[in-house]
């Protein structure tokens, strides 16, 4: 389903031993946007933040707001230190990936390795192919920052082809894949109570050092397409539906290989 990742904050997250913390904020990899990690507050029983990757994320429980991990409290308490507060190269990736024994998602034509979702990709590496587990980040680029943070990204101004419309409000993903599918934009500084959906594939530029980002879409466009309610479920025929109004054709899949977007620090 299409999530969006501020109603995921707050949940609980309990290991197979017990409860560690709550969700406070998502990573995703700038490249092909995609969440990688959940940010997990522990202060009350461990005293920092940990990370925790989709591979380990077994089902939601919308109703008591749990999310249930495969590993124990003390796998996590033994865990690399991350600092949360900053971008992570792949190469500090490589040492957590590694900890816990995950396949590297990079290198691959799919979203996680060459496949699709994070469940996929563990299963071919429980089965013996550790060919992902060794890949090489792309273009050897293990310093690059390459994980931003959800919340970070709230508030970044957001630029059409004729000028700025409004704001990141944010992020809509799918709870299967992990991909993000749509970045909410908040324009009630020009059309007062409304907002909408827009791909990350239309996505042209990301300056992080301005808090910026710019698409290439016209204003009018934008406010002639479906407004987003909150409350309302994202499906396969409401998103269709933003993808036709912009006669974009069938990204709805979101696998890796279409439009990146580029980033400047």
């Amino acid at each position: 389903m299409i999530r969006s990742v501020r109603d995921l904050e707050g949940f609980a997250v309990r290991a197979t031993d017990g409860t560690i913390g709550k969700v406070t904020d998502f990573c995703f990899d700038d490249e092909s946007w995609v969440v990688r990690y959940a940010v997990v507050d522990t202060t009350a029983w461990l005293g920092r933040e940990v990370l925790l990757s989709p591979y380990s994320m077994g089902e939601l429980d919308w109703g008591a707001e749990v999310l249930s991990v495969t590993i124990t409290k003390e796998q996590v308490k033994n865990s690399p230190s991350i600092d949360t507060e900053n971008p992570m190269s792949r190469q500090r990736e490589k040492t957590f990936l590694g900890y816990y024994g995950y396949p590297y998602y990079w290198g691959g034509s799919g979203l996680w390795g060459e496949q699709s979702h994070p469940g996929a990709l563990m299963r071919i590496g429980a089965g013996g192919n550790r060919r992902d587990l060794r890949a090489a980040p792309p273009n050897g680029r293990l310093a690059d920052p390459r994980l931003r943070s959800c919340d970070a990204m709230i508030g970044y101004r957001m630029h059409a082809n004729d000028g700025e419309i409004g704001h990141v409000q944010g992020f809509l993903v799918d709870d299967h894949s992990w991909s993000i599918r749509f970045v909410v934009l908040n324009s009630t500084n020009w059309w007062l109570g409304h907002h909408f959906l827009v791909s990350p594939e239309w996505i042209q530029h990301v300056s992080w050092s301005q808090s910026s980002v710019t698409v290439k879409l016209d204003r009018q466009a934008i406010t002639d397409a479906p407004a987003y309610n909150s409350d309302a479920e994202v499906n396969r025929d409401s998103g269709a539906s933003i993808y036709n109004h912009y006669n974009r054709n069938g990204s709805w899949q979101h696998k890796r290989g279409g439009a990146v977007p580029q980033m400047n620090e």
